[in-house]
């Protein structure tokens, strides 16, 4: 799965190396959070968390200007709402699709067929269950990593985006009447990357970035080729500071290699030593 994810990139390089033709991240959209976001929307976010907004990138017909679809960069809030929900709430269960299903299944099925995207990223956070050392509960410890790729460059998660409208607002060109939300597609995790988890993000490279955001793309077939991608080999994951667990907490501090000194019985994605035994 992918709870958790760095945006540390702005509107303006995202701009720029998404190729966009239409910011809209400065467009107002209704928000499902109680307090403001911190960071603000669209600024560099460290600890990306379900039901905030995050930048996206997806290619659709613009209504202020009628012709070839555009492509956008919006801020959509993370947690799929499915046009047909009765409540918002129901996003908070749908905020990962899973590759292998995903065409099947009636919460995505519609959206992989015309409403996909890409939602740019640092990288992920995934938490590694020790298989030999415990908590003071005697719960099996659990140790965040940082998994990115191994070249440096940033990562575009494979997503679907949906459009649910509030019927209670009854202005149709208010902001609030509408919520635009996504949804993180994931894959089986490649080999060593499963040493943390058993799932990843769905990781699409730059050459099919255009046909994955095509909206005219409506053959399944071709859908389910990417949705089949992977390419062992381009990740890489190094521990981090529990910091990370608490979503208030923000920052490139959260990106810091956790020194070998403080692992308690976490396994080497890489080699598959266990570092740091069971009482560290």
């Amino acid at each position: 799965m992918c709870g958790r994810y760095a945006a540390t990139a702005g509107p303006d390089d995202l701009v720029e190396e998404f190729e966009i033709d239409v910011d809209r991240t400065g467009d107002p959209a209704r928000s499902l959070l109680k307090s403001p976001q911190d960071p603000p929307p669209g600024r560099p976010d460290h600890n990306m968390a379900p039901t905030k907004q995050a930048p996206v990138v997806l290619t659709r017909a613009s209504k202020d200007e009628p012709g070839d679809p555009l492509r956008q960069l919006r801020l959509l809030t993370w947690g799929l709402v499915p046009s047909w929900a009765k409540e918002t709430k129901v996003g908070l269960r749908m905020t990962n699709a899973r590759a292998e299903t995903v065409l099947e299944k009636s919460s995505f099925a519609k959206a992989a067929a015309s409403r996909r995207c890409l939602v740019p990223a640092a990288g992920w956070y995934e938490w590694q269950v020790s298989p030999v050392a415990t908590d003071a509960k005697g719960k099996p410890r659990k140790q965040p990593f940082f998994v990115h790729r191994g070249d440096g460059a940033d990562l575009a998660f494979a997503g679907l985006y949906e459009f649910w409208r509030d019927r209670a607002v009854a202005d149709n060109d208010d902001p609030d009447a509408w919520l635009t939300t996504f949804t993180i597609i994931t894959t089986a995790a490649d080999p060593g990357m499963d040493r943390i988890h058993d799932r990843q993000p769905l990781v699409l490279e730059p050459r099919d970035w255009a046909r994955w955001l095509d909206p005219t793309l409506t053959d399944l077939a071709e859908v389910g080729e990417m949705l089949a991608f992977a390419q062992p080999g381009r990740f890489a994951a190094y521990p981090i500071s529990t910091a990370v667990n608490a979503t208030r907490n923000n920052g490139p501090g959260l990106l810091t290699p956790l020194p070998e000194s403080e692992l308690v019985g976490v396994v080497d994605p890489e080699t598959g030593e266990i570092h740091g035994g069971q009482d560290g």
